[in-house]
């Protein structure tokens, strides 16, 4: 059984009354970027809502929680604004507040690669459905599968057969793409990330590179999980708030996060005596 919020969004009637937790950005000049900060704030903290927003010269980028009433309208108060209509939104549901605070911070990138040049609101790759490329799997098409996470996201769960660029941080993805290999060139090439944010910037510096047929998963890793479920992939999607990580149902996975250094820490390594709550974990125990 579903209800229906304001927007129109269908939501599940066992999710009624519980927290809707909300992502969405948008690639798109924002030369008037200072002057937005105030009321977003201002809206935010009339309904309640707690979470992160960044409002840079490129765009919008938000992850909020909050009654899903709160959520209506902060969706009313983003359609007032003609270049913020109609976000692509990633919703999910927890029975408490994920989130600390409310923030809006204004940023240099919505999602720092470091290069000027590379402008998503301009020139980006095209997309590829969650059900387009599941059906591409069903089919055993020939296609390069490309993980753009960080290392420490991609420890946790990944598509089957993606390529890991072990990678800290996405401002080493130009550099990480230079050891692939000339044939992939012509390979067709399918990307993905949580959200499908990153992958935006990143199909651009792989068409940049001369990579002919680049794809990126539309709705990422949790637009997939939303359309067509859990299939091809392994283990659970690291999200960043105090949920850690979610599985491919949605649902807060049994994922810590270790006190010390912010890495998330399997059900495994939870068992490891390496893993000390607040202390230490498998992953900062040989830098104590």
């Amino acid at each position: 059984m579903y209800g229906m919020n304001q927007k129109g969004n269908h939501i599940p009637k066992a999710m009624e009354g519980m927290i809707s937790n909300v992502a969405g950005y948008r690639f798109v000049d924002l030369p008037d970027r200072d002057a937005l900060r105030e009321p977003f704030r201002a809206v935010c903290k009339k309904l309640g809502l707690k979470g992160t927003i960044l409002l840079s010269f490129e765009g919008l980028n938000f992850f909020l929680a909050g009654p899903q009433e709160s959520i209506d309208q902060y969706l009313e108060f983003l359609e007032q604004d003609p270049r913020l209509t109609q976000i692509s939104l990633k919703y999910s549901y927890t029975e408490y507040q994920p989130f600390n605070r409310m923030n809006v911070r204004l940023k240099k990138e919505i999602i720092s690669l470091g290069l000027d040049h590379i402008k998503p609101a301009e020139r980006t790759g095209e997309e590829i459905t969650p059900t387009e490329f599941k059906q591409w799997l069903d089919e055993g098409r020939e296609v390069a599968i490309i993980d753009t996470r960080n290392d420490y996201e991609i420890r946790l769960g990944t598509f089957h057969n993606a390529l890991d660029l072990n990678i800290k941080s996405f401002r080493a993805f130009p550099k990480a793409i230079e050891s692939l290999p000339e044939t992939m060139k012509e390979t067709p090439v399918v990307m993905f990330c949580t959200g499908g944010i990153r992958c935006e910037k990143a199909s651009v510096v792989m068409m940049d590179a001369g990579f002919s047929n680049v794809r990126q998963l539309k709705g990422g890793i949790l637009g997939y999980f939303e359309e067509v479920g859990g299939e091809y992939w392994d283990g659970d999607c690291f999200v960043f708030d105090h949920r850690v990580a979610l599985s491919a149902e949605l649902e807060q996975a049994d994922v810590a996060q270790c006190f010390a250094c912010r890495q998330p820490v399997s059900i495994d390594e939870q068992q490891s005596p390496d893993y000390v709550i607040e202390v230490s974990c498998p992953h900062c125990i040989h830098l104590r």
